[in-house]
């Protein structure tokens, strides 16, 4: 049995992604979430996941919903990046399932400043469920973690309860994951608020449960955005076993792992790190800043070493009077950058158990 057994090919939602969740938890494998910002960088994910025939996940941030949309839009309100992240999903939607492999569709950290987006995401949700008794999306992210905790449970709750009936699954994130990206700067945190307690962690189990079981946490362990020099971020994914230890002990039952967790600022972690923790209970990961820089790689090289094609339109060390649209195309230097990035997902997923899943 694989995983094209239980859920379909395309973008899943409702109980869907639950039964994705459980059965990466249950056969010790968590899935790569992958920030997407055009078609280009999505075709390359979806490509990467059907080539090595695994389910995977791809999510929009604000400032990437807002690009997809295109950087010439106002956004003062927030409007590029509804608008974008509308449009991404609507792409993501139409061509997933030619790629054959289930997908996740998912919004990235959203802070509080930043909810103007999500609710304009939501609303989007709710039109897609009126015609097609599902959201648009799959899932969507709270980042309220620089709030109270009290603050940052309660305004979790309040939105899910609008999303549950919708077949919508919600992260929220308790601790603060460090760095800095996209625009969220929490390169000065304290450290202590790096590192997430077990009763917070279960706090925010006891708040979600009782509305829907789809849900899933990201409790920090250390984590941060980006890639930094070895030793500089101290990393304590085996602290995720105590979550699940604590909440078990509360809740009971049979399940060794009641918790669904992501792990945040997945770049750079060591192969040990990534498997602790999913082996406590990581279903998802996520993974940036490593693959924008492969993106990057294939375009770079392909235009220093054919940088005497791109220099002018005609004339080129083949003769003066020869073209050089084959060379400029963008179909041809973006493409490069597709390529490299898609082996870079093969390799988060690699990294994550999750080959030859369906």
């Amino acid at each position: 049995m694989g995983i094209l057994d239980i859920v379909p090919a395309g973008v899943i939602t409702g109980d869907n992604v639950r039964k994705l969740f459980e059965y990466a938890k249950e056969h010790k494998f968590a899935i790569p979430s992958i920030n997407v910002t055009s078609s280009s960088t999505a075709n390359a994910v979806l490509e990467a996941a059907r080539d090595i025939k695994s389910p995977i996940i791809l999510q929009v941030s604000q400032g990437g919903s807002a690009y997809f949309a295109g950087k010439g839009l106002a956004n003062d309100k927030q409007q590029a990046s509804i608008t974008g992240a509308i449009a991404a999903a609507h792409h993501i939607r139409v061509v997933s399932k030619a790629y054959g492999v289930p997908v996740v569709l998912h919004s990235d950290h959203c802070a509080e400043k930043l909810l103007p987006w999500f609710d304009g995401m939501l609303e989007a949700d709710e039109e897609y469920y009126k015609v097609h008794r599902e959201p648009l999306f799959s899932s969507h992210m709270l980042d309220l973690s620089e709030e109270s905790k009290e603050k940052n449970i309660a305004t979790c709750v309040k939105y899910f309860k609008r999303m549950a009936p919708l077949g919508l699954w919600l992260e929220m994130e308790i601790g603060i994951t460090g760095g800095e990206e996209d625009g969220v700067d929490n390169t000065g945190v304290d450290n202590s608020s790096l590192y997430t307690q077990p009763e917070d962690v279960y706090d925010v189990y006891a708040a979600l449960s009782e509305i829907s079981p789809n849900f899933s946490i990201a409790a920090a362990f250390g984590n941060v955005h980006g890639v930094y020099k070895p030793g500089n971020v101290k990393l304590h994914p085996e602290l995720l076993a105590k979550h699940q230890a604590y909440a078990k002990q509360k809740i009971g039952g049979k399940l060794e792992l009641p918790l669904f967790l992501v792990f945040h600022g997945g770049s750079g972690s060591t192969k040990e790190e990534i498997q602790t923790a999913v082996n406590n209970g990581v279903v998802k990961m996520n993974v940036d800043t490593d693959t924008q820089f492969a993106y990057l790689c294939g375009i770079r090289d392909f235009v220093l070493k054919k940088k005497d094609y791109l220099i002018s339109q005609v004339g080129n060390p083949e003769g003066a009077d020869k073209p050089n649209k084959k060379f400029y195309d963008p179909r041809v230097w973006v493409r490069e950058g597709e390529k490299t990035l898609t082996e870079r997902v093969k390799v988060a997923c690699q990294d994550l158990g999750n080959v030859y899943q369906l």
